[in-house]
This record gives structure tokens, C-alpha cells and sequence, in this order.
């Protein structure tokens, strides 16, 4: 981590003295016995209690040391940004918002004088300007969303000679950090939202929370930050299909939450909340529920106004609006096609598939893909040759049927394996060239109904995965000779209000992958992805669908990779699916792939 000298760390002498202790010890180590492999997890982690603060300007501080100065104590633990305001004039010091963005770069921006004139305008005294360069990664803007932004990054700095001192009296808006700093100050939380799902969508469609994905500061209290930006409402790219329980305007009036000894969480609203209804007040407490839970083992959410207590909401009644209500059973099955291309499932206990019951677990004709209904009542299943999918019950005299729907495209452009959203519906994308088209089967066998889709712009959909949620849908999207992976909004209501299914606002969320050969949903706003950055092997990792590296554990290195499976439910530690080189492989937690079928095909979970 860039720093300079002077930049001091808390709890670095504790860890100096526990690192002096082991090297003193080090001449009474054992030079024999055997080696233990230690679990990362019991690991010391030291970097935890340790906490950055900048230093203050030096006396005499020239303009771009000046300027380096401020850049490091913006990236410290002072939840003011007190010793940062220090390098600014008087002019801005009050009126600077550090929260207006933030800029991330590959690494801390390159610092240069480019102006040594004396004047910044006739009659102002002496004056400087700093340039900043740099490779722009991504921007956080002021919702705390993270937005991948590959570019070259230019600003300046400008500089004015106050009380015989440097001052900083114009720079560019918010933040701009390393991506060594972001990683250390920030930390990925969802906060939830009610999937907008529009008229005639009730049932299990009814009070779904939706993750919507932010970057808050790790050490500045997370929960009151959390909280804080649930109440601004969604980040502007789920706005459109999301929507808040909360009365607009409503906010805080605790500077800074806590909770009691057994976990409960009283949250204070201001009186725009006052006089809400019993129903209303508990979707309230099930969105700040699930946020505060992100940062915090939660029991309990208490909201209040003045001095009415409003409503309480224990974790038991909570899971009646939990994310992953309609992602599917605790436990799912995991799903592939047999070296016969039947059906076949496979629990994490077992050690061997077994057919399903129903017609596409029976011998007959080879099977291309399936995909699971959430409830793992039905099965939708595409023929070998790509061209019609079928229906039925995964259940003991049921019958396929005539198929659902056919495709003309021919073996290598027929229809992508098919998608199960939490509502019961099919997706499902036919290739065909002449007519490449993305459509929705209501119930899995209602009449085709085709979704237009904005932005693909000559590209083709090749690859399916929709949300539990149902307003949220992943796509890889192939043009030429690359294939990129994309996030779109599904809206059920055109802009007049009338029903009406649409995608719009695909956003890319893999930019450095030239090639996805496969995803799969694997939480709330993460994907599991198998594909190729530019010149590079296959890889298989997490991405958050916002375009950012995943926190979870890197995956042991697999190549050959044609299809991937993991469960969609909220913090499932259950195996990854993934076939490879013509095999199904599965990878437990604290494992590594493991083959566990010869020969097989297209893993799913349910979904």
C-alpha cells in the first residue's frame, strides 16, 4: 500500500512486539516433526487491528507533495476526513464532499506540477496546478454503486497561496483511490428492495427483496451506513424495478445505531414515517432487517417515530420476506445429464447420481439441457439436437408431451439451456439466426411469449440465467468472435404503466472476459462465471452483478469448462457443478474438484 513515511497505524506496535516474540522464539524452534496444513480461517489477521491516519501538512509543503499528502489521508480511518480538509483552502474546506464519488484507479494516480505561473487570474497572487494521471478501473457514484469504467484518467489539482502555506482551493469531485486502498477501505453489502413485479403478478411473486449491491467504508460503523443508504432508496440501475417500503424523505435520527445485547436493532425514523400501517411498517423492518444483517447477526428490528413505537420484527416472521424465499428448498439437489444423456440427481451427501423419476430420467431420446423448477417439480429439457423444448413433471407416469416450443436454427444455433425464475415461469433464448428472439413460457407451459430486448446491438443471446427475483436477468450475449456477459432489468410494465415484459438497461458486468463459455447465479448478487480475458487460460470465479471481483475465497484453477452450477440461496456453503473435458466435477467447501461422473452434461441447480 502507497504511504508515506509518516502515515501511522495503530496497533502496529502490538503487532511489532508479537512479531519480535516469534523471532526470539525462532532459535528454539522444532527442526522436525510433521507439517500441519492450517485453515485460513484460524490464520492471524493482523491488518484487522490496525487502524490508517493521515498526517497533517508539513510547514512549507510544496504543491505536489502537498497534493500526495492529501490523497493518502483521504484513504485513512477518519470518519470526518478532519486531517484531509487540513490540505484544502478555506474557501472549499466546508463545501468539499468526499461521498460525491468515488474514482477508482489501478493504482494511486501519478502527481506532476504542470504550472509554475504566478497568477491563476490577475489579482489573485500566486497559484499552482497539479496534474493526476492514471488507468481508471471503475467509479463509485453517489448511491455507493460500483460501475466498472476502463479508461485513461486525467484531472488536475489547483492550488493557491494561502497564510503563507499551499492550499488545495479546487480538485475534482469526491474521492480518487488505488484499487490496493479501495480494497482495504471498502467493503461490498446489499442492501434490499421489493422486486416491482406489476399487476397480475401475486402469489409467490408477492413481497420478494431484491439485493441491491453498494460499497460502504468497512470500519466507519456499517450498519448506521448500511441503513443510511437503504433510506436513499435503489442505486439508479434497480430503481426501475425495485421499489422501498419506506415514505419518501424518510430518514434517521440517530447519528449512529446500535444494538442491545441480544441483538435487537431499535431504528429511529423521523416523522415522515409516523402513522404508517401495520402491514407497511413490517416491510419497513424487513428491508432494514436484511441490511443491517448483511453487517451484523441481527435477532430483532424495532422501528420507531417520535416516541411511538411503530412495529417489531423478529428474525422468525422476518424469513417470511427473505431474499431467497423464492430461490428454491434449504437444500437443493444438484442436476446433469448421464453419460446417456437421461436425468440424473445428485445430493452433496452422495457419491453417485441417480435418475430422476418422470420421462426425462427414462431411456429415450439423448437429452441436450435441462433446467430444474425451484420447487424440483418439473423439468424443462431441450433435445440433442437444440431444437424443441419440452415439459413434465419430474414425477413417476407423467409424459413429456408435444413440445413446448422449436427452433429452425439448426444444431448449433437452436435454444440455450432454459431458466426457472422464482415465479413459476420459463426462459428460455432461441439462437435461430434468421429470428434470434428471448421468450417467457408462464407456469413453464404457457404459450411462448417473446421479450423484447434493448441494447444487444447485433448481438445474439446464447446463454440464459434469470433471477429468482424475476426483474433481474443474466445474459451472455455473443457478437463475432467474442461473447460477453450482461445484466439486464425485467420490467413488467411499459412506461405508460401497461403490462407489458421487456429487458432494458443490459449493463456489462465480466468487461475483462473477451469469452463466457457459462454462468450461474450463485446469491443474491453474485455470479458464478467460467470464461477468457484477452490472451488468458479459462478461469472460474465469482463476480458481484455489479461488475466487481467477488470477496468470496478464489476457486481452485480449472480449465476445459463448458457449464456451471452453484445455488442461489442466501450463504449456502454447497458444492459448485461444473463440466469439464465431457465429465461432471464437483467442488465441496475446503475441497477441490472432484470428478463425479464420467461422461455427463449441463450441471444446474434448480432455477
Amino acid at each position: 500500500m502507497s504511504g508515506r513515511n509518516e502515515r501511522w497505524r495503530a496497533g502496529l506496535p502490538a503487532v511489532a512486539a508479537v512479531a519480535g516474540l516469534l523471532l526470539a522464539g525462532c532459535a528454539s524452534m522444532p527442526d522436525s516433526g510433521e507439517v500441519h496444513a492450517v485453515d485460513s480461517s484460524q490464520r492471524a489477521d493482523a491488518d484487522s487491528q490496525v487502524r490508517v491516519y493521515g498526517v497533517p501538512p508539513r510547514k512549507g509543503e510544496q504543491p505536489a507533495e502537498l497534493v500526495k499528502g492529501f490523497l493518502e489521508a483521504t484513504t485513512s480511518d477518519d470518519p470526518d476526513y478532519a486531517t484531509a480538509r487540513m490540505y484544502l483552502a478555506k474557501s472549499i474546506k466546508r463545501e468539499w464532499d468526499p461521498a460525491a464519488s468515488t474514482t477508482v484507479l489501478a493504482e494511486m494516480p501519478q502527481v506532476r506540477l504542470v504550472q509554475e505561473s504566478r497568477d491563476r487570474e490577475a489579482g489573485t497572487g500566486p497559484s499552482r496546478r497539479v496534474s493526476l494521471t492514471g488507468k481508471q478501473v471503475a467509479r463509485v457514484d453517489d448511491k455507493h454503486a460500483y460501475k466498472p469504467a476502463a479508461r485513461a484518467y486525467e484531472q488536475s489539482v489547483h492550488l493557491t497561496y494561502e497564510d503563507g502555506e499551499w492550499r488545495i482551493d479546487a480538485l475534482p469531485p469526491g474521492l480518487v483511490v488505488g484499487v490496493p486502498d479501495f480494497q482495504r477501505i471498502y467493503r461490498s453489502v446489499n442492501k434490499y428492495y421489493f422486486a416491482e413485479l406489476g399487476p397480475g403478478e401475486g402469489g409467490k411473486g408477492r413481497d420478494v427483496l431484491v439485493a441491491d449491491p453498494v460499497y460502504l467504508r468497512k470500519r466507519i460503523d456499517t450498519v448506521t451506513s448500511a441503513v443510511k443508504a437503504l433510506l436513499d432508496g435503489p442505486t439508479t440501475w434497480l430503481d426501475p424495478v425495485a421499489a422501498t417500503a419506506f415514505p419518501p424523505g424518510t430518514r434517521l435520527t440517530d447519528e449512529r445505531l446500535s444494538m442491545d445485547d441480544s441483538n435487537n436493532l431499535k431504528v429511529r425514523l423521523d416523522g415522515k414515517a409516523a402513522g404508517v400501517g401495520e402491514a407497511q411498517c413490517r416491510r419497513m423492518a424487513a428491508q432494514l432487517f436484511y441490511t443491517a444483517q448483511e453487517s451484523a447477526r441481527v435477532e430483532s428490528v424495532t422501528l420507531q417515530s417520535g416516541d411511538e413505537t411503530l412495529c417489531s420484527l423478529k428474525r422468525e416472521r422476518a424469513r417470511d420476506f427473505g431474499p431467497d424465499r423464492t430461490a428454491g428448498r434449504p437444500e437443493p439437489r444438484q442436476y446433469f445429464l448421464d453419460a446417456r444423456r437421461r436425468v440424473v440427481g445428485l445430493a452433496d451427501t452422495d457419491d453417485e447420481a441417480r435418475r430422476v423419476a418422470g420421462p426425462f430420467g427414462a431411456d429415450g431420446p439423448r437429452l441436450g439441457s435441462v433446467a430444474v423448477d425451484r420447487d424440483e417439480r418439473l423439468a424443462a429439457v431441450v433435445s440433442a439436437n437444440g431444437q424443441s423444448l419440452f415439459v413434465a413433471g419430474l414425477e413417476y407416469g407423467t409424459q413429456p408431451g408435444e413440445a413446448r416450443l422449436t427452433s429452425h436454427g439448426g444444431a448449433k444455433a437452436g435454444l440455450t439451456t432454459p431458466s426457472w425464475d422464482g415465479l413459476d415461469d420459463l426462459w428460455v433464448a432461441d439462437q435461430d439466426p434468421e429470428h434470434p428472439r428471448l421468450l417467457r413460457l408462464r407456469g413453464g407451459k404457457g404459450a411462448p411469449e417473446e421479450v423484447p430486448v434493448a441494447g444487444l446491438d447485433g448481438g445474439r443471446i446464447t446463454g440464459v440465467r434469470i433471477a429468482a427475483d424475476g426483474v433481474r436477468i443474466a445474459l451472455v450475449v455473443t457478437k463475432g468472435d467474442r461473447s460477453g456477459l450482461w445484466l439486464g432489468q425485467v420490467r413488467r410494465q411499459d412506461d405508460a404503466g401497461r403490462p407489458g415484459l421487456s429487458v432494458r438497461e443490459l449493463r456489462s458486468v465480466a468487461p475483462n472476459f473477451v469469452h463466457v463459455d457459462a454462468v450461474s447465479w450463485a446469491g443474491g448478487s453474485r455470479l458464478l462465471v467460467a470464461g477468457n480475458e484477452q490472451g488468458g487460460l479459462q478461469q472460474v470465479e465469482f463476480i458481484e452483478t455489479d461488475g466487481s471481483l467477488s470477496g468470496a475465497s478464489a476457486l481452485p484453477g480449472i480449465t476445459g469448462v463448458g457449464g456451471v452450477a452453484a445455488p442461489e440461496g442466501q450463504g449456502r456453503a454447497a458444492a459448485l457443478l461444473a463440466e469439464r473435458d465431457g465429465d461432471i466435477v464437483r467442488l465441496l467447501p475446503d475441497t477441490n474438484w472432484k470428478p463425479v461422473a464420467k461422461d455427463g452434461a449441463a450441471p444446474v441447480y434448480p432455477g
